[in-house]
């Protein structure tokens, strides 16, 4: 049974965080495949609209929409999709590769259960809107007029959305070591930036989420309209303390100042309830002060923070 990430002995303090990072992550991709609902007139049509407004068609660039995405059962449909790239990003930290995030390794299990119960709930769904499909069709005809083509739309939309999820392994060959130690050499410097870049993009961003709650919350609890305290929902708090579960479980104990400022917004609000907030007009001002000042600082470090020259060793 492989060892999981809490029976790994404790890392000692000089351990660099990169190496915290590339020891107890790995790398996850999650690939999308949606229909497209859009497409581009042909130039005999581009030509004849060109001509309603005294243009050349060469000038103007011009499409349809072939389905109608505000259906409750194609909004169904991309709700999943929200939903699934919300929890990639939820459980992982980004890495300077298109495509990919760095999840926790004892985190993978969970993350392949959620994933598949998306798959199913994409494929529910697609069915769905599948069951609508000649309805949508029917309505694209009656709104498009001339423009509506019928090879323009597949016989069905099952297997048009799909949801696919690997682990690429971003470490460097082991047969290179055998093939050419100076390419596998180099190959272990690149991803030794790469992650030490990583890093830095994880640090960004943390403390850019965490500016634009405690901005948010604090517009909503110093500001007024008509000289009455703004509302604000629950979530205003609740996803402050959603930052917070979400950090402590995927911070790699890079930047001190950023642990510190974190620490600091957990404890302004701990215990405070979004309900006392707004009975209670001392506790509202008094959190909206001590917020204020970290949005101060975080502002700071976001505008005047140089960014880290990452250490890119001699090719």
């Amino acid at each position: 049974m492989p060892t999981t990430l809490l029976e790994q002995p404790v890392v000692r303090p000089s351990t660099s965080p990169s190496q915290r990072l590339r020891t107890t992550m790995a790398a996850v991709r999650v690939s999308l495949s949606w229909l497209g609902v859009r497409k581009t007139l042909t130039a005999e049509q581009k030509s004849q609209a060109a001509d309603t407004f005294g243009a050349e068609g060469a000038f103007l660039s011009a499409g349809k929409k072939l389905l109608d995405t505000g259906h409750e059962k194609f909004k169904a449909v991309t709700a999943v999709k929200g939903r699934i790239t919300s929890l990639w990003k939820s459980m992982s930290l980004p890495y300077p590769e298109p495509g990919i995030r760095l999840i926790r390794q004892d985190h993978i299990d969970s993350f392949n259960t959620h994933m598949q119960a998306f798959k199913q709930e994409l494929d529910e769904a697609v069915r769905e809107l599948d069951q609508h499909y000649e309805h949508l069709k029917s309505a694209a005809r009656n709104r498009l007029g001339t423009l509506y083509n019928s090879a323009d739309y597949p016989v069905s939309l099952l297997g048009l959305f799909q949801v696919a999820w690997d682990y690429p392994s971003v470490e460097p060959p082991e047969y290179l070591q055998q093939l050419s130690p100076e390419i596998y050499r180099q190959e272990c410097e690149r991803v030794a930036a790469r992650f030490d870049e990583a890093v830095q993009l994880a640090e960004q961003a943390f403390m850019e989420e965490l500016q634009q709650l405690v901005a948010h919350l604090t517009e909503r609890l110093a500001g007024q309209v008509d000289g009455k305290a703004k509302t604000f929902r629950d979530s205003a708090v609740g996803n402050l303390s959603e930052f917070f579960q979400r950090f402590r479980t995927l911070n790699v104990r890079s930047n001190d100042q950023l642990d510190d400022l974190v620490a600091q917004c957990q404890q302004i609000v701990r215990g405070v309830e979004p309900q006392a907030l707004r009975d209670n007009q001392g506790l509202r001002q008094h959190v909206a002060q001590q917020l204020l000042q970290v949005e101060n600082v975080l502002d700071g470090l976001l505008v005047d923070r140089p960014r880290r020259n990452i250490l890119r060793r001699p090719r």
